[in-house]
């Protein structure tokens, strides 16, 4: 019998982007390569695991934003396309380097794997939400939902209805797609703040996520630290990420995806090859960009991406299932010390960005594979479980108020506020008082209505916590200023339009076109709680 439980959180998101107005947009190709590298290689883990009879649990958020890109036809139009490209490049490159034995090795790796992510594209009419659902009726998977547009709920506590408004467009967006209610929430960023949970009662919520420090700073202090959840007043309870397990997966110094056999990131063929043979691969205007196809693992002689050495998959794929054996191992041990303090069962929550799984560790999805295996037939010292399950058979926890935390820089909200972005929260907060006001208008036609719900929809799309964190970031960032200005720039003309009586249906109907989240939202949501 185990003695105690392991539960892996990913965290699929994306902002949502989406240009029916152009014909190419670089950052399209975010949601593109997700799903070649992150999605559908974990969609072809989980089918590989229940062919062999592995009943693997596993915890995932996929946001709104996400899945309504996931499910878009112009977007899913523009994946096929990309990934025939990548297919023909990939082709290309086993002719090209058909003399020299290494490159052509990894030539065929690269086809092979596009091959595979094609079969699944199309095995599944290229509609991945219906895949990873057939998982969630399985129950190996339990999906859970996130912010409507992923915005930083205590930054906009001083209006309760704008956080209200993220909690309940995405609960409704959950049970549109999936036909049930959520179970629970990836608070985006982890950041909560005192008194969310009652909203989240509200909305029919069970658990949320936050960082392990929102746990053991909860008052009174909880008993078991981050190693049992706890329930609040609410009865809504709280799941801590660990510290330990996270650190051996994410950090830059002692983490594992810098293991010196795994592929290096930041060289690509699109900078290494040719120009005027790489040129219809990359951006229509001739410039350069990463294309996926990458040759070189972290290692090498100097310190210079110039100076790495080749990648081999064969000895990456051995060094990840020694990985998985290491943080199996860790767990075990983690576990067993635990049960002999706390007597009871403990649980290890280990976070991660989905994305981290393929697109920034190549290697991840093979790790999680391995990890999955190796837990299932190597060990008994912990059982793997997704959070509602563990919730169902251990329902009784502490009560405690948690700490307000995010899983961000310092672990509360710099860096979503700081000189980089805090020029975008006064016109947030204008917003959101001005859509509180609207809310109150009754509609005295479909023209209005449809406005109304528009402004909603802009006003969302602006809140997302992935314009401040870009901006902090320092990379794309004249597109994170962009979105978070003509988003706030349409509200403000809807508003105008609506306040003077004379909307503008031309240009709705464009707007409506261009920004198709929520097709079924109601403004009202916005109404005085």
């Amino acid at each position: 019998m185990s003695i105690g439980y392991l539960a892996l959180v990913l965290h699929a998101h994306l902002p949502f982007v989406r240009h029916p107005e152009s014909d190419y947009v670089l950052e399209e190709e975010w949601l593109f390569e997700a799903i070649t590298e992150t999605y559908i290689p974990l969609l072809l883990m989980f089918e590989g695991l229940k062919q062999d009879g592995i009943d693997f649990k596993l915890t995932m958020s996929m946001t709104p934003p996400l899945v309504s890109m996931l499910q878009d036809s112009l977007l899913q139009e523009r994946y096929d396309a990309h990934l025939a490209q990548l297919e023909e490049l990939s082709e290309l490159e086993v002719e090209r380097n058909a003399q020299n034995g290494h490159l052509r090795y990894l030539a065929e790796h690269y086809a092979t794997e596009f091959n595979r992510v094609r079969q699944c594209w199309e095995h599944y009419d290229g509609n991945l939400v219906t895949a990873f659902k057939q998982y969630l009726d399985s129950n190996n998977l339990e999906i859970i939902t996130c912010g409507a547009t992923h915005g930083y709920l205590p930054l906009m506590k001083m209006y309760p209805q704008a956080v209200w408004a993220q909690i309940e467009v995405a609960c409704e967006h959950y049970q549109q797609t999936f036909g049930r209610p959520p179970a629970g929430i990836w608070l985006p960023e982890c950041a909560y703040y005192e008194g969310l949970e009652r909203m989240l009662a509200d909305a029919g919520l069970r658990y949320f996520l936050t960082d392990g420090h929102g746990i053991l700073y909860a008052r009174p202090r909880p008993r078991f630290g981050s190693y049992a959840p706890i329930f609040t007043e609410t009865g809504v309870a709280a799941f801590g990420r660990d510290h330990e397990s996270s650190q051996q997966v994410w950090s830059s110094q002692v983490g594992y995806p810098g293991a010196p056999e795994y592929r290096e990131f930041y060289r690509d063929l699109g900078w290494d090859a040719e120009y005027e043979y790489i040129k219809p691969y990359i951006m229509p205007n001739g410039q350069r960009k990463n294309i996926g196809i990458k040759y070189h693992k972290i290692t090498g002689k100097g310190l210079g991406l110039s100076d790495k050495d080749w990648y081999d998959p064969y000895w990456a794929r051995e060094k990840a299932a020694e990985h998985a054996g290491n943080f199996m191992f860790n767990r075990e041990r983690q576990v067993s010390y635990l049960h002999g303090i706390t007597q009871r069962p403990p649980i290890i929550v280990s976070p991660y960005d989905a994305e981290l799984f393929g697109h920034w560790w190549y290697e991840g999805p093979w790790f999680l594979d391995y990890l999955f295996r190796k837990s299932w037939f190597d060990q008994n010292t912990y059982q793997m479980t997704h959070l509602a399950d563990y919730l169902k058979h251990q329902p009784t926890q502490q009560v405690c108020r948690p700490s307000q935390s995010s899983w961000g820089f310092k672990g509360f909200h710099e860096y979503w506020l700081n000189e980089t972005n805090a020029w975008i929260y006064p016109h947030l907060h204008k917003a959101a008082e001005r859509m509180i006001e609207l809310s109150q208008r009754e509609p005295v036609d479909e023209l209005e209505w449809r406005a109304l719900n528009q402004a909603a929809r802009e006003l969302l799309l602006a809140q997302s916590s992935d314009w401040a964190f870009i901006m902090r970031t320092g990379t794309m960032v004249p597109y994170a200023v962009r979105r978070t200005r003509s988003h706030l720039m349409r509200f403000n003309k809807l508003r105008d339009d609506l306040l003077q009586n004379k909307i503008d249906s031309g240009w709705l109907e464009k707007v409506e076109e261009i920004d198709n989240i929520f097709p079924q939202i109601n403004f009202r949501v916005y109404r005085p709680l």
